[in-house]
């Protein structure tokens, strides 16, 4: 009998330990195994390679997002790290112009030098994706919700779209996490995740995950984690583990208290605009409700003032607390200008759509109302001063 999502969450992959009984999977703390003769073992020879504890939590991983295979590593960059590496020089990537700040770093930074080829592009524009993939593409890369103005790309289209013309897709799926969307379903061919985030839920860790239902391409990704070295401490893919059983249940709330709070700041008279999923005037709205079971924790604005305005609202709140990150149980107030997203050339920004003034929000799973009061008060700190 097929499971669902909450039970999954709970668990896949998990049985009690074989040996006490403990219901929570042990936190195998060892570098190497003993093995019973030369390159006789029970499956674990070192670390680096296999450890119960992070197999534990691939396996789930691969449940949920309905994949067959998983690869955890370090961050969601060192996962980034891992499948640019496995294009290799020369390789093309057409990648969404609106995503987040450490990847284009990674991109440009890194990965150009390295001999790789990237083009930014639109990527809910339907003909910018055929224009862009005209050439000899090796890897179309999508973010939807997009990081930060959460623009949502049609995957099953767009994923379409590529696979006629022999382009494999990767999405990175971090803002809506498997509880909300599964691109695998929709036809994507490789899905990542920063755990960092909603999967983790709890600001404690920091991971990454690949996913992928391609035999070969799955066995490239482990090898390069294993030979490369960025592998996921088994503590930290314990907690995750741990982040995992409640999945389902603090997506809800951060839904809820999204959704209520952006339709109270699209009617604001102090912001200019507000973007988020789930309200009806959004460009991607429509997408969204078919792709997507809810639209997310996540929200974006831009006040009616200027910058200064901006960060003067951003340091008047006090539950939303003015941190990078996102996906944890408390709320979180950035500005991508001069935070995440500073990475990013102002006139690449500016391309993208993504303003000096813009305000991202990571709501979180407090009280809706003592969210609401917050955000209040920052709107008459920062227009007090500004006038």
């Amino acid at each position: 009998m097929e499971q669902r999502f909450g039970t999954k969450a709970i668990h896949a992959g998990q049985s009690p330990d074989p040996t006490t009984g403990a219901i929570m999977t042990p936190v195998y703390l060892t570098s190497t195994y003993v093995q019973d003769a030369p390159a006789e073992h029970k499956g674990y020879v070192y670390a680096r390679g296999d450890n119960l504890t992070r197999k534990t939590l691939e396996e789930c991983l691969a449940a949920l997002e309905g994949a067959v295979h998983c690869t955890v590593a370090a961050s969601g960059l060192a996962c980034e790290t891992i499948v640019l590496t496995d294009l290799g020089a020369g390789s093309r990537v057409v990648a969404c112009n609106d995503l987040y700040g450490g990847s284009y770093r990674l991109f440009q930074k890194v990965f150009a030098k390295l001999g790789l080829e990237f083009t930014f592009i639109d990527t809910t524009d339907r003909a910018q994706v055929e224009q862009a993939l005209e050439p000899k593409t090796d890897l179309l890369w999508l973010e939807t919700p997009t990081n930060p103005l959460l623009r949502i790309t049609d995957l099953q289209d767009t994923c379409a779209l590529a696979h006629e013309r022999g382009v494999p897709v990767l999405v990175d799926n971090t803002f809506a996490s498997p509880y909300l969307q599964r691109p695998l379903a929709l036809g994507a061919d490789i899905v990542i995740h920063s755990m960092t985030k909603y999967l983790g839920g709890h600001s404690d860790l920091i991971g990454g995950a690949v996913l992928t239902s391609d035999a070969d391409r799955a066995q490239r990704y482990a090898q390069l984690a294993n030979w490369t070295g960025p592998v996921l401490a088994p503590l930290d893919a314990f907690l995750v583990l741990r982040g995992l059983k409640t999945l389902h249940v603090r997506m809800e709330r951060h839904c809820d208290n999204a959704e209520a709070l952006a339709t109270r700041l699209a009617g604001h008279a102090r912001v200019r605009r507000a973007w988020y999923p789930g309200l009806a005037d959004h460009p991607g709205h429509a997408v969204a409700r078919r792709q997507m079971d809810r639209f997310g924790g996540m929200i974006s604005l831009e006040l009616d003032g200027d910058v200064d305005a901006a960060r003067k609202f951003c340091t008047s709140t006090r539950i939303f607390a003015l941190a990078e990150s996102l996906g944890g149980v408390e709320s979180l107030i950035e500005h991508p200008a001069s935070m995440t997203h500073a990475s990013v050339p102002p006139e690449e920004r500016r391309k993208a759509g993504l303003g000096d003034g813009l305000i991202r929000l990571s709501v979180g799973i407090e009280d809706v109302e003592d969210l609401w009061q917050d955000l209040d008060a920052a709107f008459q700190a920062a227009f007090l001063t500004n006038g």
